[in-house]
């Protein structure tokens, strides 16, 4: 992928992916905001909406999203989790919180190498003597900003033991 020019809208923040690759991340009752999109055999349907309810309710209470950050759980091949990091509880959003040790790394390229990249961060985990308790991706751009920036960042972030 190449760079767009800048004059397109860009309603992504550029990542910045050192802080997140290769880390461990302990989390103690991080605030999130959960909600739900549906899937077709894990491609999101719903997604934008879901995202534009989310950021509804974070600017009407006031709140920040902490470093942009948005986890997605696919439970199933028809269901995806999102939590979105906030600053603050949301009324009329289930606020949830995540605590524990995660494993943080970061891929770069195409949707189409996630399995790659799966394999890999297992045995990197496996490498490094811990063991997955809870895999979440977080997908830092959507695929207009990708584009744009000319980098489509995957993180993979999972709980670990």
């Amino acid at each position: 992928m190449s760079p767009k020019p800048q004059d397109e809208k860009i309603c992504c923040p550029p990542f910045e992916p050192a802080p997140w690759d290769d880390k461990i991340i302990e989390w103690v009752n991080k605030p999130f905001i959960k909600s739900h999109v549906c899937t077709f055999f894990f491609m999101p349907i719903n997604f934008g909406g879901v995202m534009r309810k989310l950021d509804k309710l974070v600017t009407d209470a006031g709140a920040l999203v902490t470093d942009y950050l948005c986890l997605s759980d696919h439970t199933s091949k028809w269901n995806m989790d999102v939590y979105l990091a906030v600053d603050k509880n949301i009324p009329g959003a289930e606020n949830v919180t995540l605590s524990g040790k995660f494993y943080s790394k970061v891929y770069e390229g195409p949707f189409k190498d996630t399995e790659k990249w799966c394999k890999d961060y297992a045995s990197m985990v496996e490498s490094k003597g811990m063991k997955i308790k809870k895999w979440y991706m977080w997908y830092t751009t959507c695929p207009k900003c990708a584009k744009k920036y000319g980098k489509n960042y995957t993180v993979i972030l999972c709980e670990v033991e």
